[in-house]
């Protein structure tokens, strides 16, 4: 019987390394579209863009010290070691199988990745497996007009308030208003190079891990 549970939130990325805004996007969605919780998905080779900076058990270890005590984060290693590219539905196929059919699962993505979704491979399949959540900077709308003319229609046809979520295991695009925080991976690493360690981007914990071991330095960043 659908509508039982909760749905059940999913957030991958390489986390390479990961920061306020991943935590900020995590936290909100776990309010905003009433999710059991958040699993985690640090992927290990991602399909999309270049291979992380970090290694996996390096990008691992940081996640554990930010997810430490955080109520509703779980963590899945399953994916950090493998040795094709991640993709996201390659991902949802996996849990699917783990999870069964039955329990709605909402993959979290930004606004930004929502408008080219249908780069992604087999992105039309990711509906028959689970939700979109999508963060929205507030005063940003999601224009419908910046999407192709399929995606636009899939959006359209989509778009669901977050109380329709547990209502069906998946097919939905909800879309919740995030805090806007001008933070990337990007930009902490380059920070962390320039020896200008960014103490408000990151949690404490993962900058003292980034300084102990050495990472992000500028050789390793050019290599």
């Amino acid at each position: 019987m659908h509508g039982v549970s909760a749905p059940l939130g999913l957030f991958g990325g390489t986390f390479d390394p990961v920061h306020q805004g991943h935590l900020c996007l995590a936290r909100t969605a776990l309010e905003a579209l009433g999710l059991a919780s958040v699993r985690w998905i640090p992927t290990g080779r991602p399909g999309h863009r270049q291979a992380p900076h970090a290694s996996a058990e390096h990008r691992l270890a940081m996640l554990k010290l930010a997810l430490n005590a955080q109520p509703g984060f779980t963590l899945d290693e399953s994916e950090l070691h493998g040795a094709a590219p991640g993709y996201t539905v390659d991902t949802l196929t996996r849990l699917r199988a783990e999870l069964g059919n039955e329990l709605a699962l909402v993959f979290l993505i930004g606004a930004d990745q929502l408008l080219g979704l249908d780069r992604w491979r087999e992105w039309r399949h990711l509906f028959e497996m689970a939700h979109l959540g999508v963060a929205e900077r507030p005063g940003h709308a999601i224009s419908p007009s910046a999407m192709s003319a399929e995606l636009a229609q899939q959006y359209a046809q989509r778009k669901a308030g977050a109380g329709e979520l547990r209502s069906r295991p998946s097919g939905l695009i909800c879309v919740f208003a995030m805090t806007p925080l001008d933070i990337s991976s990007t930009g902490v690493r380059d920070a962390i190079a320039s020896g200008r360690p960014p103490r408000d981007a990151v949690p404490a914990e993962v900058l003292r891990y980034v300084a102990s071991n050495a990472l992000y330095q500028r050789r390793t960043l050019s290599s």
